[in-house]
Order: C-alpha cells, then structure tokens, then sequence
C-alpha cells in the first residue's frame, strides 16, 4: 500500500512541484494539499494520511500547531531555515523529521519512508554525515539523566534544581558527555537522545 502523502506550504508552485515529483514514486500518494496554517486540522479530519510534510512558515507559523498535527499524522517539516535551534524546536514540538529545502527530493523521499515506519529523520548536516554512533554504556547513570534533562531543553540551572545538584556539578558532567559522545553542542546531544530514545517526541520537560 503506498505511503499516503499531503502537503502544506503557501508557495503554490513549490507545492505542485512537490506534488507531481511524489507521485512519480510508485510507493507514494499525495492525498492533499493546503496553503494555510488553519486548514490543516480540518483537512487531516477528512483524509487518511501517513504523513503530514508541513511548511514552518505559512500565513503563519505552524511550529505550535506540530503537536496537535502529530498527533493525527507522521509530521516531517520542509523548511528553508537550516538554523539548528528551528530543527531542534520543530522535533521538540513532535514533529518527526526535518528537511531543508535546498536539498534534492532524494532526501525528501528518504525522509518520508524513514518517517512512515515509525523512526525520526534529521538532516545528516545536523549530526554529521559520518558520524559514528557511540554506544550508551560509556555514560554513567547520572549522566544519562543530565542528557535527558538537558534534551527536553532545560538550562544547566533548571536541570540542578530538578537533579538537586549544583550548576557546576552539571557542567562538568555536560563536559564529560561532550567528550564521551563526541557531540559539539546542546542540539546534537538532543539529537543523540531522540535517536537512543532517552526522551520521547512529544514529551515535555
């Protein structure tokens, strides 16, 4: 059964393009369109759909709207900010992958398939494309707490006052995870956790 594709984005020429590229792939449907932000919910009620590729920027911002879409359908945002923090903020949202998109659909269409069997898809720019994966055993147990405090997006004094530890206890326990895991910042360790599933999608700090 092919993947049921619909697509939001306000630029109709991009979005038609999308359209007629997809349904070049035998594997995949699109199932419907919109070109605003308060069409999507009715629309997603009217139609089966597997996944949902959403523009960040419409009429106008989707980004708190990905929580209630993901909970109807996959939701994979097709942006053309390639900010690190608006990725981290749309998968912290729910979504379940990002795409740029100045990329070939290729990626797209990796993403979309990744996404429809229940796994996140990120850009392989955001994590680094050769990159191996290290294993979680490296990490103490008062670590992986820290990683997953700090991947749900709270700040080094946050996570002391939930762990009740001090700040400078948790900056140096980030600063062994950063060397252990050889991630550079705060949005690869998200990344890492989404992928290792010390946190969930749509869970909140």
């Amino acid at each position: 059964m092919p993947i049921r594709v619909a697509i939001a984005d306000d630029h109709a020429l991009f979005r038609q393009g999308l359209r007629s590229l997809l349904t070049l792939r035998p594997e995949m449907t699109v199932v419907a369109e919109a070109d605003q932000v308060n069409a999507l919910h009715p629309m997603l009620a009217d139609v089966d759909c597997d996944v949902l590729l959403l523009d960040l920027q419409m009429d106008r911002s989707s980004l708190a709207d990905i929580g209630q879409l993901a909970s109807k359908t996959r939701v994979i945002v097709v942006t053309a900010s390639e900010h690190p923090e608006d990725a981290l903020a749309a998968i912290r949202a729910g979504a379940s992958g990002v795409v740029f998109k100045r990329f070939a659909v290729e990626t797209l269409v990796d993403a979309i398939r990744t996404v429809a069997d229940g796994h996140v898809w990120v850009m392989p720019t955001l994590h680094g494309a050769e990159a191996v994966e290290p294993a979680l055993e490296p990490l103490t147990a008062r670590e992986r707490e820290i990683v997953r405090h700090v991947a749900l997006g709270l700040r080094n004094a946050e996570v002391a006052t939930r762990l009740a530890i001090r700040e400078d206890t948790v900056k140096t326990h980030l600063n062994n995870v950063f060397q252990k895991l050889g991630v550079r910042d705060r949005v690869q360790l998200t990344l890492y956790a989404l992928r290792r599933g010390l946190i969930g999608m749509h869970e909140r700090p």
